[in-house]
């Protein structure tokens, strides 16, 4: 393997990456430090700017590895005891600050700090409004005050302020993968490891496929309350083969071929199974139904059939399909199972719980759709289930057999503008202030996946939750990152404690769990 390894220089500032496109500060400041990059790199004139003074890892003819610190102004990090309201992180402006007055009335010196929506969100003005209690060096402090406001009756929590996303504040370190097309001869194919259900590690995936790179991919179902824990919560598919249906119109990346050139496309699909003239929906794939994780499935599902991330919406009739990739038995409960061998035809029906025979599936249907089973599908009998993947058009998207496809949320970059819609990807709950912040305004660690205008695909980590260390990126602050390294497409991934990029089967960013998880899916960059 070639290495070229550059020393590691400063690090850009956080609000310098962002004012790329954002203008926080003036063009010229911008245009001259990286003008000043640029001339220092002059044999690397094709590096995006923003990581020319970055430490720089040839892994291979058409990848290149990146690694580097975007911070925030010295000292302008802390800690501090937000007071919740309800478990509530934000609240409407009249209810801050009546909270504000109770804290201050119980002897606390209490503030009230308005949250506005990032730039290129499809939301202006102010999100809520956020209590807050003393600025301490040492977390000891902050939780000593914390510690006195539960004691007066309060919910309250310690937060490091690098946290906020708050410009010109905070610390992400980053790892960019840059994957040139034209240049590489390997792949980028997704995978769910051993099974569609069950968690494996990144590490263990690459490690077992000899991948020379390997990220996390799209969400999946962490516990066995929300569904099949390791299933993806989104489309999924692999080799050509559908293996979860779709949380309706929200973003996924289509790997065609040897996916070197991912589609961005917002997705929903139309599953319907027929026995003779009487057909009906089919609600998913692979996923224990009545429970719909981060919900925009179809038909009857409560409270919502929009995307509503992390939410787990319900059911009580459904038609799922279970896959004989599942790797696992099919969840027992009420209703019943139709087994069918590779041709489509009924081998028995059954109580729901038991194998997917090999090349063949089981259609586990409950409430009305167990009834639907019973009715019209009977052993020896033939069955077609029909699958379809559209996009937003409408226009029907057709895998062939090496065709992958990963979800994730939201998007971030189109046409090379930033354009983060938090409501589309149902990270904008209603009647709750405090998701969309938490989840996507303040920090956390990011998986993000781009392509610029070269064609060139960009795997970007940042860690984070780590105060002191690396707090990572605001949904808005990738998408800045992205723009400003010259995407013209670009996604996230699923986020959190998941993020991993792993080289050689060693992961070389830092868990924000302590150790990696264990996930649904990976991105492997193949040999």
């Amino acid at each position: 393997m070639a290495r070229a390894r550059r020393p590691f220089r400063a690090a850009v500032q956080l609000s310098v990456v962002a004012a790329a496109t954002a203008g926080l500060l003036a063009p010229g400041v911008v245009v001259d430090r990286y003008a000043d990059i640029a001339a220092a790199a002059a044999p690397t004139a094709a590096v995006p700017r923003p990581l020319a003074d970055w430490q720089h890892e040839r892994l291979a003819s058409g990848v290149d590895l990146y690694q580097g610190v975007v911070s925030g102004r010295p000292g302008a990090d802390h800690w501090t005891v937000t007071v919740r309201a309800g478990g509530a992180h934000l609240a409407a402006r009249q209810d801050a600050e009546a909270l504000e007055r109770r804290v201050r009335g119980a002897g606390f010196g209490a503030r009230a700090e308005p949250v506005s929506w990032p730039r290129g969100s499809d939301r202006t003005g102010v999100i809520g409004v956020r209590v807050r209690v003393g600025e301490y060096a040492a977390r000891t402090d902050a939780d000593a005050a914390r510690k006195a406001l539960v004691d007066a009756g309060f919910d309250a929590v310690s937060e490091w302020t690098g946290a906020d996303g708050v410009p010109g504040t905070g610390t992400a370190r980053v790892k960019v993968a840059v994957i040139d097309p034209k240049r590489y001869r390997g792949a980028l194919k997704g995978t769910y490891g051993k099974g569609v259900a069950g968690r494996e590690t990144v590490s263990d995936m690459a490690a077992d496929d000899d991948a020379l790179l390997g990220v996390n991919a799209g969400f999946f179902v962490m516990e066995g309350k929300d569904g099949v824990p390791g299933a993806a919560a989104g489309i999924a598919a692999y080799d050509g083969e559908l293996q979860s249906a779709a949380t309706d119109g929200r973003i996924a990346a289509v790997l065609r071929g040897d996916g070197l050139r991912p589609e961005f496309q917002k997705l929903s699909t139309e599953l319907r199974v027929g026995a003779g003239p009487a057909t009906e929906v089919v609600d998913g794939i692979n996923r224990v139904p009545g429970l719909v994780r981060n919900c925009g499935g179809v038909g009857g599902d409560a409270p919502t059939q929009r995307p509503q991330h992390d939410v787990t919406c319900t059911d009580p009739d459904e038609i799922v399909k279970f896959t004989d990739e599942l790797g696992a038995d099919t969840p027992a409960g009420d209703g019943v199972e139709a087994v069918l061998d590779a041709g489509g035809r009924v081998q028995e029906l059954r109580p729901r719980g038991g194998a997917v025979p090999a090349g063949g599936s089981v259609l586990a249907g409950i409430g009305t759709g167990a009834s639907w089973l019973r009715t019209h599908v009977k052993p020896g009998g033939a069955v077609k289930v029909r699958e379809r993947i559209l996009d937003e058009r409408g226009r029907e998207l057709k895998l062939g057999p090496r065709d992958d496809i990963v979800n994730g949320g939201p998007e971030l970059v189109r046409d090379g503008r930033v354009a983060v819609n938090y409501a589309a990807d149902g990270i904008e709950r209603t009647g709750d202030r405090s998701f969309a912040y938490t989840w996507g305004i303040k920090r956390n660690p990011r998986m993000l996946l781009g392509v610029d205008r070269q064609g060139r695909m960009l795997l970007v980590g940042a860690d984070g939750r780590q105060p002191g260390h690396s707090d990572g990126f605001g949904l808005n602050e990738g998408a800045e990152l992205m723009k400003s390294l010259g995407a013209v497409r670009a996604m996230a991934l699923d986020g959190g404690g998941s993020v991993t990029m792993a080289v050689n089967g060693k992961v070389i960013n830092s868990p924000s769990d302590g150790s990696e998880r264990a996930v649904g899916d990976a991105l492997l960059l193949t040999r």
